[in-house]
């Protein structure tokens, strides 16, 4: 599926859906360079998180406001608010626990373990979820959460997967947290044969809420498309197709993670991205339905990644 087509899937089956949540956003607006401390709630108001990254794939630390464009609808639009410090931030850990899943899960519990050892700044939080046709709270959003509870050591991975719509529900529960960095973190194997929404429609829910979605695909080399002795081609892993789509148009990532190494260096990465972002916000037009979203930097040799789109003028449903 290529960019365009996954945005207008997205923006037509989020618009049944409608999914808009305020953030948190600034008290006053940018009259410099600096930081902002507080970000003031508005519907009006949307949020984007974005990471920037230079040509040989290093973050950029030190952009201000005046480095940044953002196209909404092709329209530019004036960045009102702005931060790039780094804060607190609130993680959803998402465990697929389905039949497929048991040879594997103790790998990721194991990526789970390395990336609640990376929220160590003061009021980072993290929450535990499980889902296989059914989504359940194990831990909920708990400050300085350093391991996993003890109930996820008996968990017998069994039954059918609904790893779309779990994700869909994750991303709406990690949305009414107050932290301004938020993200859904998925460990899976990628299969889904059970929900009813596509990932593309789930891309489009996450999106439009600011939500990033990171897939971390737990599986062997064998069926790892980058590792050598590779049975699976790109062409045919969820994991680097559909799934990758999904965690790109939210302002995420996917990662594919075959050995102790690369799910170690996959955990840092990725509580380093969400330490790394920028928060953006500006006004939305108050033009009803799906707005197509574009941030870029105003050098062309970087590299920004945020959410594809947002909603205005919705009212936001339940996913189930």
């Amino acid at each position: 599926m290529t960019p365009l087509t996954l945005i207008r899937t997205s923006a037509m089956a989020v618009a049944a859906m409608a999914l808009l949540v305020p953030g948190a956003w600034a008290q006053q607006p940018v009259t410099g360079e600096q930081p902002l401390a507080t970000f003031r709630s508005s519907v009006d108001m949307v949020r984007v998180s974005a990471v920037v990254r230079d040509r040989k794939g290093r973050f950029v630390r030190d952009m201000t406001v005046r480095d940044f464009e953002v196209l909404d609808g092709g329209m530019t639009r004036r960045i009102t608010e702005f931060r790039n410090d780094q804060s607190a931030v609130s993680v959803a850990l998402l465990f697929d626990v389905s039949g497929s899943m048991e040879s594997r899960l103790a790998h990721a519990r194991e990526t789970a373990e390395q990336i609640l050892s990376g929220l160590t700044l003061q009021g980072d939080e993290a929450a535990v979820f499980t889902f296989d046709t059914r989504l359940e709270e194990v831990t909920p959003f708990t400050e300085g959460l350093r391991q996993l509870p003890a109930a996820m050591q008996s968990l017998s991975p069994f039954g059918a997967t609904s790893l779309h719509d779990a994700v869909a529900r994750t991303a709406e529960k990690a949305a009414t947290r107050p932290a301004l960095r938020r993200a859904v973190i998925v460990l899976t194997d990628g299969l889904d044969n059970a929900s009813r929404l596509t990932a593309a429609e789930v891309s489009g829910m996450a999106s439009a809420i600011d939500v990033p979605v990171y897939i971390v695909g737990i599986v062997p080399a064998i069926d790892n498309p980058s590792a050598d002795i590779a049975a699976t081609t790109s062409e045919r892993s969820a994991l680097t197709g559909s799934l990758s789509d999904l965690a790109l148009w939210t302002g995420g990532r996917a990662f594919v993670a075959s050995t102790i190494a690369e799910r170690s260096r996959t955990a840092r990465q990725i509580v380093d991205e969400l330490r790394q972002q920028y928060l953006i916000a500006f006004e939305s037009s108050g033009s009803p339905g799906w707005h197509p979203l574009v941030v870029r930097a105003k050098d062309k040799d970087l590299t920004v990644r945020a959410r594809s789109g947002y909603f205005a003028g919705q009212t936001r449903p339940a996913s189930n």
